[in-house]
């Protein structure tokens, strides 16, 4: 096996050199082939979309390379380039970061999912639903990795406390059939081993032999794919729950924020979108989405049984909720009273959320027109907030210690420090953000999204909610495979250009493919949640596919409903804006000139 593990990394490493090095070779036909600027603008898209496709590079490096490529083939000078990687979007997306490290800081995010667990009971299904909207309410406001990450330990202990460590099972069942057999060939009687002695059940005189009849065994089969089924569905919420979760907030995932932050650069008029306003449209459609995922994996593994619901529980599962629920109740109890940080954090983490909601919420003025229009943007507002937890105090000041002479001069320790938030914060997410504000603006300012749209005529007869269902389904299949970050970087600048042509609102088409970058169920290297989840060895490729194909299918229809219900109020979606208009018009002029350029230059020739 050492043998096999060390071949299979060099035939990655050697597969990582030859994409690294034929890749840029391969793609050289497409500057011969497009008009000077826009070939070498899609040159580098191309490549990057390889390059994180492959991972040849780590995707934050790969993110760097219009730093390097863009002022080299004269696409766009650097002092237009590297702003693209300190947007005020990359701030407000620093800021729920940093939050989320506060949070951690303090053991908030386990005693909130605590006590949710404890609020929702011990059934199976009940826990489940428990776990998902923990996941998913964490997964709002911290990184759908690290909601995860957070939630398997405390599943993994509740599981042990219902059914027992599962590794160990299956070794003493494996030896169990080993000493039948055993017994079968050589016809002798086999002595129990220690551990399964202690494992057992029932006090029994190891001399005493007892034959189980069909029923039993049949009982106790059924019994043991009962608590497999229940250990899956418990492993398989959990990552599902934080892919949901994340796109309820714009800070929740970061292609979101690439939403946002593309918006900006293609359509600087467009101000529709903003914390609130996402949140109004994707609240009620996460919710949806989250109780029909719980109905589905509760059905698919046991925890809901449509058929005997009214059949009285065994002993065995009686007892093992009994120690669940004592699992839990001893953890939150191992966190001890509510700290003043905890209660802290907790004030600060609503106030940022309140601010944030009310900044601009469209349908009545927000706090934000007290100021100058454009000068308050949601990247001011959570900085604010996260500001004040670097000199808060962790501890409750005491005002005596300022009138007390001899009390000791010692320094309180704030809600966060600098080097914690070092630590904590993946600093590669915001620098991947900035790779794809940058290269979206190569493709505005090379003419590239225009060349691309004029190449979408077959589409232009594609009935918009159509549309919807097909980008959707195109783009979820796609970053079953890719990374969900570096899929809409791709594909957004795709999407603006067909709803022009449609005539439709462009966040009409640009909305579903940014969440539907997020409806990757289906694969472990679909997303981080899903390979952390697979990591435990207790589920396989076959039971991600066989529940994630239904969950696709669950977030593309809810998305398209989404789409033309109350998104259509909330995004003045059934109307083309004028912010797109004076986009089209420009696109429509710089087409003339694009081809007005070509012209010439074959009449020379």
């Amino acid at each position: 096996m050492a043998a096999l593990g060390a071949l299979v990394k060099k035939a990655w490493s050697v597969r990582r050199f030859v994409v690294l090095l034929c890749a840029p070779l391969a793609l050289v036909p497409i500057l011969l082939s497009l008009p000077p600027k826009e070939g070498r603008c899609l040159y580098v898209i191309l490549l990057m979309a390889l390059y994180w496709c492959t991972e040849a590079l780590p995707l934050a490096v790969t993110a760097l390379l219009p730093i390097v490529l863009f002022p080299f083939l004269g696409i766009l000078p650097s002092n237009k380039v590297c702003p693209q990687y300190f947007l005020d979007t990359n701030f407000l997306f620093l800021s729920g970061l940093i939050m989320a490290s506060a949070i951690e800081e303090w053991n908030l995010h386990r005693r909130i999912a605590l006590r949710v667990l404890m609020l929702v009971g011990v059934q199976p299904a009940r826990l489940i639903l428990g776990m998902m909207l923990t996941t998913s309410f964490l997964s709002m406001w911290l990184s759908n990795t690290a909601s995860t990450a957070m939630m398997l330990p405390i599943a993994n202990a509740i599981l042990k406390s219902l059914f027992g460590d599962k590794d160990t099972s299956k070794d003493m069942n494996r030896e169990n059939e080993e000493s039948q057999a055993c017994l079968q060939q050589n016809k002798l009687y086999t002595v129990p081993t220690e551990m399964q002695f202690l494992a057992s059940t029932e006090d029994k005189d190891l001399a005493e032999e007892k034959e189980l009849s069909s029923d039993a065994l049949s009982d106790l089969k059924k019994e043991e794919e009962y608590k497999t089924n229940i250990w899956k569905g418990f492993l398989i919420s959990i990552p599902y729950a934080a892919s949901i979760g994340g796109t309820a907030t714009l800070t929740g995932t970061a292609p979101n924020l690439i939403l946002l932050g593309q918006l900006k650069s293609y359509f600087p008029e467009c101000d529709v979108v903003n914390f609130g306003s996402w949140f109004m449209f994707a609240f009620p459609l996460m919710l949806i989405f989250l109780l029909m995922g719980w109905l589905w994996i509760s059905i698919l593994y046991g925890g809901i049984n449509l058929r005997g619901w009214k059949t009285k529980k065994s002993n065995i599962r009686v007892d093992a909720e009994a120690r669940a629920k004592e699992v839990i109740k001893e953890d939150y109890q191992k966190l001890g009273p509510t700290k003043f940080a905890e209660q802290a954090i907790f004030f600060f983490f609503c106030v940022f959320a309140i601010m944030l909601f009310s900044r601009d919420p469209k349908f009545i003025p927000g706090w934000a027109s007290l100021f100058a229009p454009g000068f308050i943007s949601d990247a001011v507002t959570g900085i604010t907030i996260v500001i004040i937890l670097f000199f808060f105090p962790s501890q409750k000041p005491s005002f005596r210690w300022w009138f007390d002479l001899k009390a000791p001069n010692t320094e309180t320790q704030p809600l966060l420090t600098w080097r914690k938030a070092q630590e904590t914060v993946p600093w590669n997410i915001i620098l991947l953000l900035g790779g794809g504000f940058a290269m979206a603006k190569g493709c505005e300012e090379s003419g590239l999204s225009v060349w691309i749209g004029g190449r979408l005529h077959p589409l232009e007869g594609v009935p918009p909610p159509v549309a919807v269902i097909l980008i959707t389904v195109v783009i979820a299949l796609f970053t079953e495979f890719a990374s969900n970050t570096a899929t809409i970087i791709i594909f957004l600048p795709v999407l603006a250009e067909l709803a022009i042509r449609l005539k439709v609102n462009p966040l009409y088409l640009m909305i579903p493919g940014t969440i539907g970058c997020s409806y990757a169920f289906m694969l472990p290297v679909s997303t981080p949640p899903n390979s952390i989840a697979f990591s435990s060895g207790h589920l396989m490729v076959k039971d991600m596919a066989r529940t994630g194909l239904l969950m696709n299918l669950m977030g593309v229809l809810l998305l398209s409903l989404a789409m033309n219900t109350w998104a259509k109020s909330i995004f003045q979606l059934g109307t083309f804006p004028a912010w797109a208009n004076i986009h089209a018009e420009n696109a429509t002029s710089l087409v003339t000139a694009v081809e007005n350029v070509t012209l010439s230059a074959l009449n020379k020739i």
